[in-house]
Formats: structure tokens, C-alpha cells, sequence
């Protein structure tokens, strides 16, 4: 009777053993996954900024891709460091941003409206999503809202 109590804790232990193992793996697998997201992201967004000062030392402005496309209103969506660029470029032109769409709209502060993605947006010649590593599903969310052009900052700068 004793051996079979000491032979069930020790395979209890050893199946804990591993258990704490395989979450512990699992949990560090995640936080990898994170971080290489978070790097890609980073990535992207420097590759981005790049080109935008690779444009601008060409002479090339983001108004001639809106001129070539007859938009002069828009709507940015992102209000983060990329997107407060955008708005400060636009901001004395002839393109008018009618208004920003970000999900923290609480703490943003600008001449522009801003909206949460869940309210209903005001139609606009197009929709400028700033957040490129995400665009796809900032694309689709958007365009069961609205029915105007949705372009990503990305393919307007790599497209001067």
C-alpha cells in the first residue's frame, strides 16, 4: 500500500514536472512572438519614415498624390507619431483632414474631429491609414464603414 502511494506521487511530481515545463515554454514562446511583432512593427515604421524623407529630398510631396487622384479631403486613421506627420503636412494645405479616427480618441488633441473606429465616420475623398503593419485589418474594418478610397500611407509614398 505504501509503495503504491510513493510510485502515484512520483508520477504525479513528474507529471507536474512537465506541466510547469510545457507552461512555462509556452509562455516564453508567446513572449517572443510579441517582441518579434513589436520589431517588425519597428521595422516597418522606420522603413516608412525613411522613404517619406527620401520623397521630400526628391522634391516629392504627398499633396501631388491626392491632386492626382482630384481628393482634397481626407480622413487620417492613427494618430500616433506617423499620423501627427501626416497631419502636420496637411494641415496648411489645400487637402483639408476632415477628421481622425484613432481608438484611443479620448486622448487626442487637434483642430481636426476625431472619432473611435466604432462610431459612425463622415464620408471623405479617402481614408489615409498611418499604422501600415496593420493595414489589412484596419482595411477591412474600414470599408464596412465607409465607402470611399482606403489607401495605406505606405503605398502613397512608396507610389510618388
Amino acid at each position: 500500500m505504501k509503495e503504491k502511494t510513493i510510485i502515484l506521487s512520483l508520477i504525479a511530481g513528474v507529471f507536474g514536472i512537465f506541466a510547469g515545463i510545457r507552461i512555462g515554454f509556452s509562455s516564453e514562446i508567446k513572449k517572443r512572438r510579441k517582441l518579434k511583432e513589436l520589431s517588425d512593427k519597428h521595422f516597418v515604421l522606420m522603413c516608412l519614415l525613411n522613404q517619406w524623407m527620401k520623397t521630400k529630398q526628391e522634391g516629392k510631396t504627398i499633396l501631388k498624390y491626392f491632386h492626382d487622384r482630384q481628393i482634397d479631403h481626407i480622413a487620417i486613421y492613427g494618430m500616433s507619431y506617423v499620423g501627427e506627420r501626416l497631419y502636420d503636412e496637411l494641415k496648411d494645405s489645400d487637402i483639408e483632414v476632415k477628421y481622425i479616427v484613432d481608438r484611443n480618441a479620448d486622448k487626442i488633441y487637434t483642430e481636426a474631429d476625431v472619432f473611435t473606429p466604432d462610431e459612425t465616420l463622415p464620408e471623405v475623398g479617402a481614408i489615409v491609414v498611418t499604422p501600415v503593419f496593420y493595414y489589412d485589418e484596419i482595411k477591412e474594418m474600414l470599408s464596412q464603414k465607409v465607402n470611399c478610397p482606403i489607401f495605406s500611407l505606405e503605398d502613397i509614398l512608396y507610389g510618388l
